[in-house]
């Protein structure tokens, strides 16, 4: 079962990493949702900052499972997002990402919430 939490830690660091430096090099694509929302364009940063920090977290054994449960809030958001803005479809990467979260958390919760 750590090879899968592995990949699902995986997918989930790929997806932040790229997701987190397009916000910061304030890349239009990926700003463009917070002013939808009615967000300044600051949140959008520090949406960014908090991907990359999950990202990292989630390898730290100590931080793992706060990382993902931050990340599995931030795909929460993404995904009410793409449901009232979208296509539906477009919201499926960050519903693979709050399912890898999900396993995430589930694996290595036992200890702190179980």
């Amino acid at each position: 079962m750590k090879y899968v939490t592995w990949a699902a830690m995986t997918i989930v660091t790929l997806v932040m990493l790229m997701g987190g430096a397009m916000k910061l090099m304030g890349n239009p694509m990926a700003t463009a949702s917070f002013a939808t929302l009615g967000l300044p364009a600051v949140f959008g940063t520090f949406i960014g900052v908090c991907e990359i920090a999950g990202a990292v977290g989630l390898w730290v054994r100590r931080t793992s499972l706060f990382a993902a449960i931050g990340i599995a809030v931030i795909m929460i958001g993404a995904i009410y997002y793409h449901i009232m803005h979208t296509p539906i479809t477009e919201g499926i990467p960050a519903m693979v990402v709050l399912i890898c979260c999900g396993w995430v958390i589930s694996r290595r919760g036992g200890g702190v919430i179980g």
